[in-house]
């Protein structure tokens, strides 16, 4: 076994790897990253194995809500940015951050497991290293759910990480199951290339405009968020102005919710309501059975269906290390902010987290916490053992007073705001460590 015990891992370069990786170099704490593509950006790589997004995937964050906190997104880009733009804005962090030569390509990693206090790793072709500790960043949307319904279906079946263009949609009988951002964006795909659109959904839910008075809807509900306004007053404003925007869903033939406003992950979608008001798709209930070429739903009828696709979400799934390691709870890890093992000081996820918002600068604000802790512990300070105390304990509310529909949909869900200002408080319980020189942290990564 390679002994880099001097050094730490980190398992991705995706958008949650990238920023690991940043803070760690940032506070001069050594590390290898491993990542199994041949570029950065994981989720956002468009075409690989590991991306689920399809060919005209935009973000449903607006920029400024999804960026890093030290690296603006481009003035130029639009409020909600393309897949590609993505891509492009991590490969231009990782240029900008000297984190190419940190990370190694093409390599896949088979397995993690502690040891005597170390994380021990194994890669695809057969060598083993020893790690002072390790980041788990392989993201979560990657393993489909599929739904298991009785029968068979004679046509065309896809999950939607799968869908990347609409040319197997086109002129088809196109049922899609699941009203997560996917499922709506697709079913509106398939509603402007399919000859008849059908949209299965088990629930009402309250959709979201991604503009309110020209404004991104996220920045809207950022400024309420700002004000504090309490829980109740901020669903009573929000909930008049998406009325008075869209109206309300049952009015274009939409399920009525059966819960209130933010006690689901947002949908951000106002095309769909349009598309369901013109006919153009079709509501229906959940799938009973699966007949050949057609579809037996729960209210009894029977559509024919050329083609499905499944918008079922994603597993929870960490392949490279054991449940045992990772004090799994309910279907996930139960971990302190959803990143740091409760009794393991050398082991944290990163980016497992679903917020209602943009993703990325809740990362950055995770990893940073990741560095400092990590530095105060080999530098002996005491804010280390305090940390070590407080996520030892029991996980507070995530939520801050919303209480989510119970689905597998949930378990990793995150209220932005306040989530981002604990992580915040926690980060700066810890004092400002100056970074080392880079030829040090060179040396150390080489």
């Amino acid at each position: 076994m390679i002994d880099c015990s001097h050094k730490y891992c980190v398992l991705g370069a995706g958008s949650s790897g990238l920023a690991v990786a940043k803070n760690l170099k940032e506070h001069g704490l050594a590390f290898d990253c491993y990542e199994r593509e041949d570029d950065v950006g994981g989720n956002w790589y468009f075409g690989t194995p590991a991306s689920s997004v399809y060919a005209s995937t935009h973000t449903i964050s607006s920029r400024r809500l999804t960026e890093y906190t030290d690296f603006p997104m481009p003035a130029d880009y639009p409020h909600y940015p393309h897949h590609r733009q993505v891509w492009e804005y991590l490969r231009a962090y990782a240029r900008l951050f000297g984190l190419y030569e940190h990370i190694q390509f093409r390599t896949p990693v088979e397995r993690a497991w502690p040891v005597d206090g170390a994380w021990c790793v194994r890669l695809a072709d057969g060598s083993e290293l020893r790690y002072r500790g390790l980041v788990i960043a392989n993201g979560h949307n990657w393993d489909p759910r599929w739904p298991s319904y009785p029968g068979t279906c004679d046509g065309t079946v896809l999950h939607s990480s799968q869908y990347k263009t609409p040319d197997v949609l086109a002129g088809r009988r196109v049922l899609v199951v699941g009203a997560g951002n996917s499922g709506c964006d697709i079913a509106v795909e398939s509603a402007q290339h399919a000859a008849r659109t059908l949209h299965s959904v088990r629930r009402g839910y309250h959709y979201v405009p991604k503009f309110l008075l020209g404004k991104p809807a996220d920045a809207c509900g950022e400024r309420l968020l700002r004000w504090r306004f309490p829980l109740w007053l901020r669903r009573a404003v929000s909930g008049s102005v998406v009325r008075l925007a869209i109206g309300r869903p049952e009015h274009y033939g939409l399920p009525k919710p059966d819960h209130r406003l933010f006690e689901t992950h947002p949908i951000i979608n106002s095309q769909l309501p349009y598309f369901v008001g013109h006919g153009r798709v079709t509501v229906k209930p959940d799938v009973a059975e699966l007949l050949g070429d057609r579809v037996r739903f729960v209210d009894g009828t029977v559509e024919p269906v050329d083609v499905i696709v499944y918008a079922t979400g994603f597993n929870i799934t960490l392949p490279f290390v054991d449940r045992e390691h990772l004090n799994w709870r309910d279907g996930r890890p139960e971990l302190f902010m959803n990143v740091f093992h409760p009794s393991d000081d050398r082991l944290c996820v990163a980016g497992l987290i679903q917020p209602d918002s943009g993703q990325l600068g809740l990362v950055d604000r995770q990893s940073k916490l990741i560095a400092r802790f990590w530095r105060a512990l080999d530098d002996g300070a005491p804010s280390a053992q305090r940390f070590r105390r407080r996520k030892a304990r029991s996980e507070d509310d995530l939520g801050n007073g919303i209480r989510y529909v119970r689905s597998a949909r949930h378990l990793l869900e995150v209220e932005h705001f306040s989530y981002r200002r604990r992580l915040e408080a926690l980060i700066a319980k810890f004092s400002r460590v100056p970074p080392k020189a880079d030829d040090a942290v060179a040396a150390a990564t080489g």
